[in-house]
């Protein structure tokens, strides 16, 4: 069986092993196959918190038309391991093949799945090749099923593995597509047939958000690493090497977003990025870019907690947990994409904007955004370029001078005859501390007096997205990256839904969503968290109240198909 949405057949390969053995690169590299193909994917990893061991796991689905999210059953299994069988036997669709290193085959013939022995790791030893490109091995034997010509793979793996070493990985796939051959492996009907598109690239949220940080011109990132937020600075770290971005990283959290706020004091746009626990960390800091106005943009990965939690599993735990970041109240930008496209232009714009707003923002990701690639198309003109308020130099500087929107002149160190005093105390317009009440409810006004003028300014943004019908009666209201399995499981209900994404958090878009979801009859909320945070912050905001919530907190990202169930239960 395939997954078909009228003419649409999503297909989906698992590729398991143990950590170490390069199955995310693997699933990576497959995603780049299918791009150069002209074919959408989305491909997930998972993998518990361990260097080595453990069973890792890259999912990918895969089809001509938009693929929103991938979908837990197999057509194809590539396993290193029998570990990675038995794991994902109860996923294999009815006619599904399981590619296996041979040394496992006998133990696995118990299963009732057809498994298919390759060599992997002979092979691998044959042309003296890492242990991690074995994986190609059963890339090339995938090759074969799905009808593509030994040359047209060749080139394929060339282009998808330049990176790595295609000469090497060109052979192995050769040799996987010729066993699969020899051993008469039944063939798709519906062959990979390389088609026109549009320029897309594989990406994923972190990566994108990276990509939207330097299309916007930013300057310095800085970074502890924590899981989910992490392979954002591997990223960064490579666009550094031609020394025109800065890339750091420091001893700590603390340590990050008090450079990054040094940085933004003398003029550059800074970037710091990390997960929720990190986050935690940095709430003085915070707080202080807050009352000092500071522009500065904060990556933040949320991954299942309280504490330490389950480090490499995802949640929508920690919406309100930024939206009241750092003691003290000031203005902040929320924004929480629910992909890469959205995760690039959150980043882009967030960083013209708080250098507009002198404020600082957080873009709202989770593991599983930041960690899972899709493709996508990046496109730079839709970053909507905001000017800094530059001091003229006519008159004396005053770092916090009031003014009709609340915005002051910018001046930096080295800036000739202006003095620039930046404090964590509640300030005059010379930024000299004080205690008089009158000058502290007057800069309190100022600096909310800019989040009045920012909020004037949310139609220029996507501040919320609609899908499905949009003149249903049923609305299913969602944010983040729940968005994929939502927009899959529409696809499959018994009735045309509407379907209404937030993803700008602060300042919250009060009249769009309160039109949107006006004359809606029942409001079903999808969240992946316990206490169904956006459904407050709704009711906060407008009143609305959703009629029935479905939520997950065990770690694990929704499934389109179990969502469609569920769904179709309160319809």
């Amino acid at each position: 069986m395939t997954t078909q949405e009228n003419s649409q057949t999503i297909r989906t390969i698992g590729i398991g092993g143990a950590a170490g053995d390069g199955i995310r690169e693997a699933g990576l590299h497959l995603a780049e196959l299918f791009n150069i193909l002209g074919y959408q994917s989305f491909l997930s990893f998972s993998y518990p918190s361990l260097i080595r061991g453990g069973h890792n796991y890259s999912r990918i689905s895969f089809s001509k038309e938009k693929v929103w999210n991938d979908y837990s059953e197999l057509d194809v299994l590539i396993a290193l391991n029998a570990e990675s069988v038995r794991l994902h036997l109860h996923e294999l669709k009815k006619n599904a093949l399981v590619f296996v290193e041979r040394s496992y085959a006998n133990e696995l013939q118990d299963t009732g799945a057809t498994i298919i022995p390759l060599p992997f790791a002979d092979l691998a030893k044959e042309i003296n090749a890492r242990a991690v490109a074995r994986t190609t091995v059963g890339i090339g034997a995938f090759a074969y099923i799905s009808g593509l010509t030994p040359e047209k793979t060749h080139d394929l793996i060339f282009s998808a593995f330049k990176d790595v070493g295609d000469e090497v990985n060109a052979t192995l796939a050769e040799k996987g597509y010729l066993l699969a051959e020899s051993l008469a492996v039944p063939k798709w009907q519906d062959i990979l047939i390389e088609t026109q598109k549009e320029k897309t690239e594989v990406v994923d949220g972190n990566k994108a958000v990276g990509k939207g940080f330097l299309a916007a011109g930013l300057d310095f990132y800085f970074s502890y690493p924590m899981t989910p937020s992490s392979s954002l600075l591997h990223f960064m770290a490579k666009e550094s090497l031609d020394g025109k971005l800065k890339t750091i990283q420091p001893e700590d959290e603390i340590s990050a977003i008090n450079i990054a706020i040094g940085a933004a004091y003398a003029g550059k746009k800074a970037a710091v990025g990390t997960a929720t626990g990190g986050f935690a960390l940095m709430q003085e800091a915070f707080s202080f870019a807050g009352i000092s106005e500071t522009p500065i943009v904060a990556l933040v990965s949320q991954r299942q907690g309280p504490a330490t939690g389950v480090p490499t599993n995802t949640s929508q735990g920690d919406l309100q947990f930024v939206l009241h970041s750092g003691h003290g109240e000031f203005p902040r930008i929320v924004i929480a994409p629910g992909d890469p496209e959205e995760s690039y232009l959150a980043a882009g714009n967030a960083l013209d904007l708080v250098w507009k707003y002198q404020m600082p923002a957080i873009i709202l990701l989770d593991k599983h955004l930041s960690e899972s690639s899709q493709t996508a198309a990046l496109d730079s003109s839709k970053i909507i370029q905001k000017e800094a308020k530059k001091w003229s130099g006519e008159e004396e500087y005053q770092r916090y001078q009031f003014t009709e929107d609340g915005i002051s002149p910018l001046a930096f160190p080295g800036t000739e005859n202006a003095v620039i005093k930046l404090t964590s105390y509640e300030h005059d317009e010379f930024g000299i501390a004080t205690e008089d009440t009158v000058l502290v409810k007057k800069m309190t006004e100022k600096r909310f007096k800019k989040g009045e003028m920012l909020a004037q300014e949310l139609s220029l943004y996507e501040t919320v997205k609609i899908y499905g019908d949009i003149s249903s009666d049923t609305a299913i209201l969602f944010w983040g990256s729940p968005k994929g399995a939502i927009l899959e499981a529409v696809k499959h209900l018994k009735k045309q839904v509407k379907v209404v994404q937030i993803l700008w958090m602060e300042p919250f878009d009060t009249d769009r969503v309160s039109k949107e979801l006006a004359n809606i009859s029942k409001i079903i909320s999808i969240e992946g968290n316990h206490n169904g945070q956006l459904a407050a912050l709704l009711r906060e905001k407008t009143g609305i109240v959703p009629h029935h919530k479905i939520s997950r907190y065990d770690s694990k990202p929704f499934d389109p198909t179990e969502l469609a169930k569920k769904i179709d239960e309160l319809l």
